[in-house]
């Protein structure tokens, strides 16, 4: 078997891994760099044979999880080439394609299921099931010709799903010959001491709610349904409904799961700032809305609301007007990366919350595992070989790991 990292050896995002095996090859995500300006999004897709042109030794593309930087650049694959995702991160993708900016959705995937072996010509793949911040994510355990190579994808172990990790450590795959590990949070500040889980951040959403005079709003990804679920507790536990546009309405039923907070629950409203309504009736997306509208809420009846009321919050409703009635005595949390904040559209909602008097706050932890779950993670599998992906902090890991062989983006090695 050889292997070769097309992107992803020092950098995070755009992840692209080629494995081959008796002349067949499969690819481990095609993922879109964090920095890609969307009219060079093509020129970025991997040099990998069969993804422009026919070759039939390509067998297939695994997709590990629906984050941009796993899947992004998939869009530019010739449609005839076979793709595996979870099947409920698909029907996330699926659902969310229509009301975001570059949605995308593969026509006729294959599904991974946990634990569950799929036989690719001369691969045998086998998904595990992991926590992360997207729903539906999985490591890989590739096996071909006497050799074993596992990809962990993203995962950490303190979200809604960290006994995922935990069963792994206890059960892990024997006799790896290569790790390929993530190593996102190397180099960020208090990943050494580990960090906050869904369960403390909804204790501090609860504080936030509770000295909240009027409406709350979250700004926090809509495909995040570990954070949706932590903010709908806490805003239940302050006697808050959650206030929810189409958009993560879609989402939140994509799931499948009836555990997870869906329009119709008496604690949820819908609202439809008026760029969504825009939108709507562009795309004809009226099915979508009758579906989701048995709790809707209309812009008269914010302000009534507002002191009982979390709202999940999208720049498009800063030119909303039932927003801009609610606005006083109202509280704001930021829930995502702070890198974000860098961005221009970050900085024109900053600005917006600073004119409106709105204090902003942050509530969020880390998709990714720390360092010490990290080293826990490698400690368990045991590889011969672990090889860093997906970091900026590649150079750190021989004082970190183990058997650690860092191997350079489009160099082939036999493992």
């Amino acid at each position: 078997m050889r292997l070769r990292i097309h992107r992803g050896a020092k950098e995070i995002g755009g992840t692209c891994i080629e494995v081959e095996a008796e002349g067949r090859r499969l690819v481990l995500d095609v993922g879109l760099p964090l920095d890609a300006p969307d009219e060079e999004q093509e020129t970025l897709l991997p040099e990998v044979p069969g993804f422009r042109e026919p070759d039939p030794s390509l067998l297939g593309v695994m997709i590990s999880h629906a984050h941009q930087d796993h899947y992004g650049l998939a869009a530019h694959i010739r449609p005839e080439v076979p793709v595996w995702i979870g099947e409920a991160g698909h029907n996330i993708l699926k659902a969310a394609s229509v009301w975001v900016p570059n949605g995308h959705a593969f026509a006729a995937p294959h599904f991974l299921a946990d634990r569950k072996p799929v036989e690719i010509g001369p691969f045998r793949i086998t998904p595990y099931l992991v926590d992360h911040s997207a729903f539906d994510a999985y490591a890989l355990l590739v096996e071909a010709e006497g050799k074993r190579v596992f990809y962990s994808g993203d995962f950490r172990a303190h979200g809604r799903k960290g006994a995922l990790f935990e069963r792994l450590l206890r059960n892990p795959p024997p006799d790896i010959d290569v790790l390929l590990m993530e190593g996102t949070t190397l180099g960020r500040t208090g990943t050494s001491e580990g960090f906050e889980t869904e369960s403390d951040l909804e204790e501090r959403f609860v504080e936030a709610f509770r000295q909240t005079k009027g409406m709350h709003f979250v700004w926090t990804s809509s495909q995040n349904i570990d954070r949706i679920v932590t903010i709908f507790r806490a805003a239940k536990k302050t006697g808050r409904v959650l206030l929810i546009d189409p958009y993560t309405a879609v989402v939140l039923e994509a799931t499948g799961r009836d555990t997870i907070p869906q329009s119709h629950w008496p604690e949820v409203r819908l609202y439809v700032p008026q760029r969504q309504r825009v939108l709507i009736k562009e795309n004809e997306l009226f099915a979508e809305l009758d579906r989701h509208s048995r709790n809707r809420v209309f812009r008269e009846a914010l302000p009534g609301l507002a002191e009982r009321a979390v709202m999940l919050f999208r720049p498009m409703a800063m030119s909303d007007r039932g927003v801009a009635s609610v606005l006083e005595g109202a509280g704001f949390t930021y829930s995502m990366w702070d890198g974000y904040l860098k961005e221009d559209s970050s900085q024109r909602v900053l600005r917006w919350l600073e004119r409106n008097g709105v204090a902003r706050q942050s509530i969020h932890t880390s998709g990714h595992a720390s360092t010490a779950d990290l080293q826990r993670f490698a400690a368990a599998l045991a590889p011969r070989a672990l090889v860093p992906i997906h970091s900026f902090e590649t150079g750190r890991f021989p004082e970190l790991f183990d058997n650690v062989v860092p191997r350079a983006d489009g160099e082939w090695w036999e493992v």
